[in-house]
């Protein structure tokens, strides 16, 4: 009798470099989101098993920042307060990982936390063993137009790195020694082939991505992209500036007629014009799921075919959609 997939699993403390490289073929992940305040897990599982025959190699999960809301008391009143609306990254990623065996892979944010909060999430982590993490700046808060670190908390994604070197070399960040260390942590990080919204240029962002990988970052996991020679290019300049690390595309399909205007703003990204034409030919959205699908393949197809070493899905509750893309390139 075949034993469950979790059983066979032998992979939770592997790197992700290690990871991508065990098989010859081009290996599968995505991403999710914790579930919201007051939800239950069950949903986030019963999506993750639809997608097991496809054999993920690891699974990212995001990690939120409060935000400011207003609250109407009545008589007139307003409260603002601060609240996060999906908690429980550390505990949820634990949960995964025990009943999928996959490794899963937490964000680690500059954004809304402090590097106490930082330093406490690895403590967490280590003890859970979870040691593969992605390191990201994060978005800024929503009220500002700008982004503004906590109090006592990291500006760029390279301090942040700098804090899980000094955790891994056995410093807290007070300066005092980590008397019993576990095992070290490996992270990767962002990368832009577009750009990052805040750099000066393209000369500035890839700077900053080599800079990271110096520093120790593994590899890289792209922005979403739809143009698969904006990601060519991209790797091509970085390996011309020695940067060998992979660099893993990041994928999203287009599941809606307004992703068309959304996706451009949020994430700063083009969407190539004969997506487009196609896109506005279409009656409704489900037909807009439909072209997203089948782009989606497209570009996965071709980019297989170039060898990258591993295709990240940023799935977001599209599971349907992402089942049918993995059903036909994996």
């Amino acid at each position: 009798m075949a034993l469950p997939y979790r059983m066979t699993m032998s992979n939770e403390n592997l790197r992700i470099t290690e990871l991508i490289s065990q098989d010859q073929g081009t290996a599968f992940s995505f991403e999710v989101l914790p579930p919201l305040k007051g939800a239950g897990i069950r949903k986030l599982q019963d999506d993750i098993q639809s997608l097991m025959e496809f054999g993920p190699k690891y699974i990212n999960i995001t990690t939120h920042r409060s935000e400011l809301v207003t609250r109407d008391l009545g008589n007139g009143l307003l409260e603002r307060s601060r609240l996060r609306r999906r908690p429980g990254s550390v505990a949820v990623a634990a949960a995964l990982q025990q009943e999928f065996g996959v490794p899963i892979v937490p964000h680690i944010l500059c954004s809304g936390f402090t590097r106490e909060e930082t330093e406490y999430v690895l403590i967490d982590l280590q003890y859970l063993g979870i040691t593969n993490l992605l390191l990201l700046r994060g978005d800024k808060a929503p009220e500002d137009k700008e982004f503004h670190p906590s109090p006592d908390g990291h500006s760029h994604t390279t301090e942040l790195i700098q804090q899980i070197n000094d955790y891994n070399d056995g410093r807290f960040i007070d300066g005092t020694e980590i008397r019993e260390t576990g095992p070290r942590f490996s992270y990767g990080v962002a990368c832009y082939p577009e750009k990052h919204e805040e750099a000066p240029n393209m000369s500035t962002d890839c700077a900053w991505f080599k800079k990271k990988v110096e520093m120790g970052a593994e590899y890289g996991v792209t922005q979403m992209f739809f143009d698969n020679r904006k990601y060519f290019s991209f790797v091509e300049r970085m390996r011309q500036e020695g940067v060998m690390v992979p660099i893993i595309p990041g994928i999203k399909p287009l599941v809606s007629m307004k992703q068309l205007t959304v996706l451009p703003r949020v994430f700063h990204c083009d969407l190539p014009e004969d997506l487009v034409n196609e896109a506005l030919r279409c009656k409704d959205d489900s037909q807009v799921k439909q072209l997203g699908v089948e782009w989606c393949v497209s570009q996965c197809r071709e980019l297989i075919a170039a060898g990258v070493p591993s295709i990240h899905f940023y799935m977001t509750g599209n599971v349907k959609s992402l089942q049918k893309i993995a059903s036909a390139i994996f």
